[in-house]
């Protein structure tokens, strides 16, 4: 479903991303984890197109489709965006509509100039807007102004991603913000789109405890470079700490607040890893 080749990025005189190859299979979940400037953000940015790689061979491709091909966007990544769901930190949700029509801005890839700009979504849309907000958990707040939802705003986004009918999820720190209760959540409604919907989802998190619990395989990042690549199950304090040295500490702050029973299904996966 995605699939990364010799991927690099310069910013200046650093480097935001090396030689990074990565391969996520249909319907998996996978956590990306690394301290900040680790390069996750970076790294998604570039699998939904939003920003160009480095000049030379390299290749990322998301369903079949080119996104980008050696440093250079595809013409076509405003219809291959359709098919990728991104829920940034920010949300990118109008606050001053309601949560039913951010919602249905999910569907603008096959709405009408006129109906976008005048609003006038296809029946058929705002039902499957309602939908969705009902599966995420904030269907009675539909109608009420997107500024006023609390701890609420990453599940619309999630909403807007599956009226958009995405096959796939980026989802980058969406719960970096929340209390221990509204991050279980929101990570559980990701495995349950997961799980139940065959979404294929890669979710950026700054602390190992909800990759633990919630995504059977992690891909960590170091200072650009990916140093593990397989199971959860494997991080365990004691390697991360091989793996980070100090940072380790960072990736567990969560854990007296989500410390609970990690059950971690999932396929086989490939399994490397790295000390820097």
């Amino acid at each position: 479903m995605i699939h990364i080749s010799n991927l690099n990025k310069t910013f200046g005189s650093s480097k935001g991303l090396s030689h990074i190859n990565l391969h996520v299979a249909p319907g998996e979940m996978v956590a990306l984890i690394g301290s900040s400037g680790s390069g996750k953000s970076t790294l998604m940015r570039h699998i939904c197109g939003l920003t160009a790689a480095d000049k030379g061979e390299s290749l990322v491709r998301v369903d079949s489709e080119i996104v980008q091909k050696n440093g250079c966007i595809s013409r076509d990544i405003r219809r291959i965006r359709a098919g990728i769901g991104m829920i940034f930190q920010q949300f990118n949700l109008v606050e001053r509509m309601s949560v039913a029509r951010n919602v249905m801005l999910g569907a603008l890839a096959r709405t009408s100039l006129w109906r976008s700009l005048t609003g006038a979504f296809h029946t058929d849309d705002k039902e499957l807007a309602l939908r969705a907000l009902s599966r995420v958990g904030i269907g009675e707040k539909a109608w009420q102004r997107t500024g006023t939802l609390s701890g609420g705003q990453q599940r619309a986004a999630i909403a807007r991603a599956l009226v958009q009918r995405a096959r796939v999820l980026l989802a980058d720190e969406p719960i970096a913000s929340l209390d221990p209760e509204s991050a279980r959540n929101v990570m559980q409604t990701l495995r349950d789109l997961n799980q139940k919907d065959g979404l294929t989802v890669v979710v950026t998190l700054h602390q190992v405890d909800y990759a633990m619990r919630f995504c059977p395989r992690t891909v960590a990042l170091k200072k650009g470079e990916i140093v593990y690549d397989g199971p959860t199950e494997r991080l365990t304090p004691q390697f991360l700490a091989e793996l980070y040295g100090a940072e380790s500490d960072e990736l567990f702050a969560a854990k007296t607040n989500t410390q609970e029973t990690m059950p971690l299904p999932g396929s086989p996966v490939r399994e490397t890893s790295r000390a820097a």
